[in-house]
């Protein structure tokens, strides 16, 4: 009489858990990353924690971080539906 092999490692997490898992914590990009996230020069980050403008940044010690939630929210203010649009005709007047 056959019988089906028993496994006794535990079951492990359903894909869209550990996904879910991971959405929640928070991740730290550097200006490298952050720069190739927004397809922008790291450069131009720099100029912009300097100058002001940017996303919003961490520092620990002397590393400088990016939150992603804060890099989707820089971006989002950034959205326009034409260059005409009043709001981006006052945020490039105002630069």
């Amino acid at each position: 009489m056959a019988t089906s092999p028993v496994s006794l490692s535990a079951p492990s997490a359903p894909a869209h858990a550990v996904v879910a898992a991971s959405a929640r914590a928070p991740r730290y990009l550097t200006n490298d990353e952050a720069a190739d996230y927004l397809r922008l020069s790291p450069r131009t980050l720099e100029k912009q924690r300097v100058q002001g403008g940017g996303p919003q940044f961490r520092k620990f010690g002397r590393r400088v971080r990016y939150a992603i939630s804060d890099l989707d929210a820089w971006a989002d203010e950034h959205s326009y539906s034409m260059t005409s649009d009043p709001e981006y005709l006052d945020r490039r007047a105002g630069r």
